[in-house]
């Protein structure tokens, strides 16, 4: 069917996008949980999600700001209270799964600075986890080396590749020493057991 027979452009065929909901303190509500059911968050992540939210009603609607920020902070607290936010587990869980990954302690540190998480409870992590076994970097690094057959990990032309392969590991924040060690290491379990020992 073309145009002139259907009389609409493409404009008009085109769905209409949703506009978003005025911030009530229902729909922050509404939007939060929906939110959370889907994804564990940080406090303060979720609270840069729903402030987004009452400066765009603001915008759009003229609803006062101020009255959404104390809505938006009144069910943040509201849900640390409950537990349906807990910002140590966050952390907890989320350092779990980026040290399985191979992620450098540099980059967790950023990506949890990134998610709204305290400084302070980003040091008790890792004080915790440091304290279960020494330099887990080094861990990361092979991990990290493992999963993008780096180093030790590398079918062919290792040598050729060891610059490529260093800069690989200092890209995603392990220090020189680390990644030196990991790329010259000739028996990845020897240098793991090393590792366990140290």
């Amino acid at each position: 069917m073309t145009e002139d027979e259907s009389g609409q452009g493409p404009e008009k065929r085109r769905k209409k996008r949703r506009q978003p909901l005025k911030a009530t303190p229902k729909a922050l509500e509404r939007s939060a949980l929906y939110y959370l059911d889907r994804y564990d968050t940080a406090s303060g992540h979720l609270k840069r999600l729903l402030m987004a939210k009452v400066t765009l009603s603001a915008r759009l609607y003229g609803t006062d700001p101020a009255e959404g920020a104390d809505a938006v902070e009144r069910l943040i607290q509201r849900f640390l209270a409950a537990g349906v936010l807990d910002d140590s587990r966050f952390v907890r869980e989320r350092l779990r799964s980026l040290r399985a990954r191979g992620t450098s302690q540099a980059m967790i540190r950023a990506r949890l600075r990134a998610k709204g998480v305290a400084a302070a409870l980003i040091d008790q992590a890792f004080d915790a986890q440091e304290a279960s076994g020494p330099n887990p970097d080094l861990a990361a690094a092979l991990t990290y080396a493992k999963r993008r057959r780096l180093g030790p990990f590398r079918q062919e032309d290792r040598a050729g590749r060891r610059d490529r392969d260093l800069a690989a590991l200092g890209r995603q924040g392990f220090d020189y020493e680390i990644a030196k060690r990991v790329i010259d290491c000739e028996d990845p379990a020897q240098l793991l057991s090393e590792y366990a020992s140290d």
